[in-house]
């Protein structure tokens, strides 16, 4: 018995070893844990601080959609929530404009003009310019096509001519038809030729109602004159700014003599000529939304109108809506608003952001237009008591520097994103997150954000129930672009 239990333990304690022993080929393998998913970046991002040290830069961050659960603020979009098309972003090309750009060598200003209008890498294809029928007040001096001697009328237009612009605005538009052949343009007259008007001056006074049918036709002729030239004018308003008659040139125009004009001579005007021009009243600032209700309102102007225009001088770009709830067949325009010559640049560029880019496409503006698009570093050419503070969207100096300011980056970060055609969606604006959503032809979602607080924020953009999060510092703005 004791030999058996002696043999019994010296098994196990042979098969104990046996199984303790191990050779190298034995060891475990330590295992790493699993590598996080490469993302890849799904959503483009461009940017602009507040202080200028960035502006309008693409940026590295990679950004991409998911569904982790985070407490940032969601600005969230829905695309099935479509307001008004957008026909486009730019500013208004002026007789001074087209003189300092014409001030540059050809082939210097092609690359220009490319880079404003064309739509490849490194360009902001602006896509919507408004220019002056006649002078406005950044031409050098004040005229219109039909201007006469003292003392003498030309009822018949014979004398009607495109003659003061042939050799400033009519060329450099050609030229950026070139590159744009879609380009919309909008004509806005600062006065009517001053043998019209009953104090024969071009600053002030009344289109006197004897010439309302000759006005008309010096419409017609301006539009059909344009043609000639291969510029399609596609729409006009009827009066720049017609309650303030104290810029030169200037006209004053009342809600109820607009009306008129319109009802029984400018619309029936451009029927007779078979012209599909757009006819677009007020144009003048948010504070007076009573005049285009008043206008739109008369049976006969409503019958030949398209739509209102407005500036930003005065009231709130919530205006727009106000009309817009009033007659929501008839379309919203925003025609124009200045940067000054001593303006800050993060200031301006929160402002603009937040009431022209954003705030007027969220209050069904088709189009967002900043004032001068060029001029020289005296900030003209302007005319005897014309704007001497109206920074252009480029300095153009005599020596041929080029210099982009504010104005031009307001701009671009929706032109060179949301082309003629893309669509309002819905977005919610969470705090100070001010923003608008674009779905745009080719179908990509873009998305332009403005911080407009005092501190930097972390958010989140959803769409779909999921989101990406990204940052803006105080004042900075953002475009997101994703397919």
């Amino acid at each position: 018995m004791k030999i058996y239990q002696i043999v019994l333990s010296t098994v196990i304690i042979a098969l104990s070893l046996g199984c303790s022993s191990s050779t190298p080929d034995d060891d475990p393998v330590p295992v790493d844990p699993p590598a996080p998913p490469v993302l890849e970046n799904e959503v483009d991002f461009y940017l602009t601080k507040e202080n200028g040290s960035v502006k309008f830069m693409k940026q590295d961050d990679i950004l991409a959609f998911g569904t982790t659960p985070n407490i940032n603020p969601d600005i969230e979009i829905n695309a099935n929530s479509e307001y008004q098309e957008v026909d486009g972003f730019g500013y208004t090309l002026t007789g001074g404009s087209a003189k300092v750009l014409l001030s540059l060598p050809e082939a210097e200003r092609k690359v220009l003009l490319e880079e404003l209008f064309g739509m490849d890498n490194g360009a902001i294809g602006v896509s919507y310019l408004r220019i002056s029928i006649g002078a406005s007040d950044l031409n050098d001096v004040p005229f219109t096509y039909n201007d006469m001697p003292e003392g003498q009328t030309d009822p018949d237009l014979e004398d009607f001519s495109l003659e003061p612009d042939t050799e400033t605005v009519i060329p450099v538009l050609k030229e950026i038809l070139e590159i744009n052949p879609d380009l919309h343009i909008l004509g806005s007259p600062w006065s009517a030729p001053v043998w019209m008007k009953d104090n024969n001056s071009f600053i002030g006074g009344s289109l006197q109602e004897v010439y309302f049918g000759v006005y008309a036709s010096y419409f017609v002729k301006y539009i059909q004159s344009m043609a000639e030239q291969g510029i399609t004018v596609e729409a006009v308003t009827v009066q720049n700014e017609p309650l303030h008659d104290g810029n030169n040139p200037s006209m004053y125009m009342t809600a109820a003599e607009q009306a008129t004009f319109v009802g029984t001579h400018l619309g029936p005007a451009f029927e007779a000529a078979g012209l599909q021009t757009k006819i677009i009243v007020w144009d003048h600032n948010c504070d007076n939304y009573s005049y285009p209700i008043e206008v739109l309102s008369d049976p006969e102007a409503n019958a030949y109108i398209d739509g209102s225009a407005f500036h930003l001088y005065a009231g709130d770009i919530s205006a727009l809506s106000t009309v817009h709830n009033a007659f929501p067949d008839k379309h919203l325009y925003f025609t124009e608003q200045y940067t000054p010559s001593d303006g800050d640049f993060g200031g301006d560029l929160k402002w603009h952001l937040k009431n022209i880019i954003i705030g007027s496409m969220r209050n069904w503006s088709r189009n967002a237009l900043e004032w001068n698009l060029a001029s020289n570093a005296g900030f003209g050419p302007h005319t005897e008591g014309g704007c001497t503070v109206c920074k252009g969207a480029l300095t153009i100096d005599g020596a041929g520097n080029i210099t982009r300011n504010v104005s031009y980056y307001i701009i671009a970060h929706a032109s060179a994103f949301v082309p003629s055609g893309s669509i309002r969606i819905a977005s919610n604006i969470p705090g100070d997150l001010s923003n608008v959503a674009f779905k745009t032809p080719e179908g990509k979602t873009v998305l332009v954000v403005l911080n407009n607080g005092t501190i930097g924020k972390k958010f989140n953009v959803k769409m779909k129930g999921k989101w990406f999060t990204t940052a803006l510092d105080a004042g900075s703005v953002g475009t997101y672009v994703w397919e």
